[in-house]
């Protein structure tokens, strides 16, 4: 089932009564390739005491398998989802609060050397989910808005940037609809070429009044468009707050976690891990509230008769939030087409869990072979985070770059044991 293209036009419309998103000046001084007027730019001091102590952590708490080894990537504040550029220099890091980063290794040598806010001239609200094209496009999805730009990787290291609006300001869901809550977008562009992004909805349930809206926008859901933003439609539903998504190179079924249900209790309901195997498919939330796990809500209501269950079930809170498929050649062979993912940490939980990153295998047919299971763990230190896992991207050379936002940092892990 296929369903309406939702176009800018309709979300206008629905947005009537919703206050006006104020023009960005810069943005169309930006569009039209003019400067702007100089500004301060410094960059984020590296080394020092912080990082001694994130390196202490990264040393004496965080537990790895045999040959893998986790070091300090980058002091990065508020660090969230990223996009490493396709020549490897740059990669992209995203945050909840205002600023980008861009975060550079010239030398390509696994440490930083440079961190820089990206595109200072140009405001930003949310920028959390950053994404590149293959033929170079960056792409940042915040809360309302969705912006390009050309050759980011090239343009970086001056403050004024290409820019082109994808989405504009008050466009990407109505702004009545805007919450502090379930805000953090993610983006990726698939192999139709398409840009495909996660929309949270506001609540912890929804009110039935809701359902029929969100579904037709895809709030709850994943929303796919034409890069520049044309033949805008819902490609998922039935996710609640969908954040971290990543397409299987093998058969190009599209992956996402969900964060399921608050308030039911320590061991319930899961989180999840989707397999999307095409456009239309209904992952059952409000009626289910992870898993099978029925929501109090809706309980005495039918769910769907086409519901699709989870992939794999997490442990219930974790906070599931980065999923990327491994593709490189550093790791040991059994992690070629694994899943890597990333447990945020429970806050809905009286004994904490998460804070770690986790490794899901696949069998040949392209479903999982097991649950997920812990491959980098410690940040959970009895009950108290020394760091919170966000995101989890491949880089250049085949190890993997993970976020945090609790220390503000980016770390790397690394493969030098035997190849098996």
């Amino acid at each position: 089932m296929k369903f309406p293209v939702v176009t800018v036009a309709a979300l206008a419309t629905l947005a009537l009564c919703a206050p006006v998103a104020q023009a960005d000046d810069n943005l169309k001084t930006l569009e039209a390739f003019h400067q702007t007027p100089p500004i301060d730019w410094p960059t984020v001091p590296q080394g020092g005491p912080k990082a001694d102590a994130i390196k202490q952590i990264l040393a004496t708490k965080i537990k790895l398998p045999p040959g893998f080894h986790i070091d300090l990537y980058a002091l990065v504040p508020d660090a969230r989802h990223m996009a490493v550029g396709p020549q490897g220099i740059v990669t992209f890091v995203g945050t909840r609060k205002t600023k980008v980063y861009a975060v550079t290794d010239r030398s390509r040598s696994g440490v930083a050397e440079e961190v820089k806010e990206f595109a200072p001239t140009l405001a930003k609200r949310v920028p959390n989910g950053p994404c590149f094209s293959k033929d170079g496009f960056l792409y940042v999805v915040e809360q309302n808005r969705v912006l390009q730009y050309p050759a980011a990787e090239f343009f970086y290291e001056s403050p004024d940037v290409a820019v082109v609006e994808v989405v504009p300001e008050g466009q990407l869901i109505p702004p009545d609809e805007e919450s502090f809550n379930h805000t953090a977008r993610e983006c990726r562009v698939g192999p139709d070429n398409k840009l495909y992004i996660q929309l949270g909805q506001p609540y912890n349930v929804p009110p039935k009044e809701k359902l029929a809206l969100y579904k037709k926008i895809g709030m709850g859901g994943i929303i796919r468009m034409d890069q520049d933003g044309k033949h805008r439609e819902v490609y998922a539903t039935g996710l609640r707050n969908p954040v971290g998504m990543d397409f299987n190179p093998k058969d190009n079924t599209l992956w996402s976690n969900d964060n399921q249900v608050d308030g039911m209790g320590d061991d319930i309901p899961p989180g999840e891990m989707n397999r999307i195997d095409k456009i239309g498919q209904e992952f059952g939330f409000p009626w289910y509230g992870g898993g099978h796990t029925r929501t109090n809500e809706y309980k005495n209501d039918t769910p769907p008769a086409d519901v699709v269950f989870p992939e794999v079930e997490q442990v219930a809170h974790a906070a599931d939030l980065g999923l990327t498929f491994y593709t490189g050649d550093m790791f040991p062979t059994k992690y070629k087409g694994a899943i890597f993912s990333t447990q945020h940490g429970s806050w809905n939980r009286t004994v904490p869990i998460g804070a770690r990153v986790m490794v899901t295998f696949l069998k040949e047919n392209g479903h999982v072979a097991g649950p997920s299971i812990p491959f980098a763990e410690g940040w959970n230190d009895n009950g108290h985070y020394l760091g919170r896992p966000v995101d989890v991207a491949q880089y250049w050379d085949g190890s993997l770059l993970v976020s945090d936002d609790l220390v503000g940092a980016v770390y790397r892990i690394w493969y030098d044991g035997p190849k098996q």
